[in-house]
């Protein structure tokens, strides 16, 4: 497994013995981790902006662990879960697919499984950070322009041409060419080609986002 440097690893799990055996696996696979006791004590603390994921139990006294995925989504905070349990059942492996989950391990379970699981999570939260902070750079360039100058751009990226848009938006082709030349100036691009590409990517990104959450699905 591949690790990186600014990687953490949260553990869930009521059994101390556990997240002390997690804990060496994970450190020995170069891994920084933070254990914790329950979901609320895992709630209350603050989630460092760094990759990450979670491995939680399923089984825990009070808030399920099953309980913990709802509860982080509806506050806003992503991260990719790797469920544990040492009394899985068929309804309770689909239930934590549901909620997302990256792998759903029964105990006890090999070493390797574990980590390969932590492998795939932490690849899925950084992939998932580079399309959030992606989003959020070309959202700052669109911004950028004018409402008349999006209406262009949009436009422009769905293959009209200049009359046709001045047509469109009730205006002279050579105000078109103005705001046009002000958007491929204003968005640093040098082709229509590259405005239908940065339009589309704008597009497929906004769509992953969850507009009731702002979460970005793995």
């Amino acid at each position: 497994m591949t690790t990186h440097g600014d990687d953490l690893v949260f553990v869930v799990d009521d059994d101390q013995s556990v997240r002390e055996a997690l804990s060496s696996l994970l450190r020995s696979a170069g891994l920084p981790v933070e254990t914790f006791s329950s979901p609320q004590e895992f709630l209350e603390r603050a989630r460092p902006d760094v990759p990450s994921c979670l491995i939680l139990d399923v089984m825990l006294p009070g808030l399920s662990g099953l309980d913990l995925p709802d509860m982080l989504a509806r506050a806003g905070r992503e991260i990719p879960i790797v469920f544990i349990t040492g009394q899985g059942t068929i309804p309770m492996s689909v239930r934590a697919m549901k909620a997302g989950a990256v792998e759903f391990l029964t105990k006890p379970f090999q070493d390797q499984e574990l980590l390969s699981a932590v492998g795939h999570a932490l690849d899925l939260d950084r992939g998932r950070r580079a399309r959030r902070a992606e989003l959020a750079e070309l959202t700052m360039r669109v911004n950028q322009l004018t409402p008349r100058e999006r209406e262009v751009m949009a436009l422009v990226a769905a293959g009209r041409m200049n009359k046709q848009i001045a047509a469109q938006l009730g205006t002279v082709e050579q105000t078109i060419k103005v705001h046009r030349a002000r958007v491929m100036k204003k968005l640093g691009l040098d082709s229509v080609a590259d405005l239908v590409r940065l339009a589309e990517r704008l597009a497929l990104l906004q769509g992953e986002m969850d507009p009731s959450t702002g979460v970005m699905p793995k």
